[in-house]
């Protein structure tokens, strides 16, 4: 039996009697009943002028493009066995606003599964507008750094529909679609959001992102270190299921999803040998 998130639209509980409560990516125990935790796959769908693409550490101008046809794209990952699909508006995010609403929109209709959406969610408008096509999750990067106040405010009103997206270069943050570092450190970024109460962080380390080297071992480490309240959803260099491995290897039980974007596009695995591997402790 598949086990889905709250909020996903096309849901249903199924009145299990047993000593767990629901998480935006799977279940957990209460205190005093220990389980173990599958890590979720996510794949990625990328969005730029209407094509799927991936950027390699997130320059626009070294994009390559893998499906012209995102809702196809979409429905081969539900297909293949995805439960949650991680989707970047690439052009919002450049632009400061949402660029492929109706796409997205026409995602959300086509598939079964829940979705996460970033890019460009700089207003509150942003965000409802994304969430009422279909979004299951809206994912606020920039505007975590430069608006806090407003960050505290969509967490009280839309709950766990509200992650914030950190990347980060050498630990810093980085935002405006990657082109800007600040001198915010990362860990004292997401300390900062789950005191506001956030649920869930997605933690990209741009150095590795799209170069299929492996993922930053040491960096999400020392993030779910930092804020053990938080669901942990890593991203970034991800090429093969021992990678995956290698992120249960730091049994870090906040850490509880991986991304996975260029490693699938060029078929390094199947994502059935990536679920797998998210399945073996």
């Amino acid at each position: 039996m598949t086990l889905h998130p709250p909020g996903w639209r096309n849901g249903r509980r199924m009145g299990l009697k047993i000593p767990w409560r629901n998480t935006p990516c799977g279940f957990e125990s209460r205190p005093g009943h220990h389980i173990i935790l599958n890590m979720k796959i996510f794949p990625a769908i990328d969005l730029k002028n209407g094509q799927c693409v991936r950027l390699r550490q997130g320059r626009m101008n070294e994009s390559t493009v893998y499906s012209s046809n995102p809702v196809e794209q979409a429905l081969e990952w539900q297909a293949m066995g995805a439960e949650y699909l991680h989707i970047v508006d690439l052009d919002g995010a450049f632009a400061g606003q949402p660029a492929h609403t109706e796409i997205i929109a026409s995602i959300a209709r086509a598939v079964s599964i829940p979705l996460e959406v970033g890019g460009g969610l700089r207003t509150d408008e942003h965000v409802k507008k994304i969430l009422d096509a279909g979004a299951t999750r809206a994912i606020i990067g920039t505007r975590a750094v430069s608006d806090s106040t407003s960050l505290k405010q969509l967490a009280a009103k839309y709950g766990e529909a509200i992650a914030v997206g950190i990347d980060a270069r050498d630990g810093f943050v980085q935002i405006n679609g990657w082109v800007e570092t600040t001198t915010v450190k990362a860990t004292d970024l997401a300390k900062q959001i789950a005191a506001f109460g956030v649920k869930t962080l997605i933690y990209t380390d741009t150095a590795t992102d799209g170069m299929l080297q492996g993922p930053n071992l040491h960096a999400m480490e020392e993030m779910a270190d930092a804020v053990p309240s938080l669901s942990l959803i890593a991203s970034g260099g991800v090429k093969a299921p021992d990678d995956v491995k290698a992120l249960m290897a730091l049994k870090r039980p906040n850490l509880i999803g991986v991304i996975i974007g260029r490693a699938l596009y060029e078929k390094s695995a199947t994502l059935s040998d990536f679920l797998e591997a998210a399945r073996t402790s």
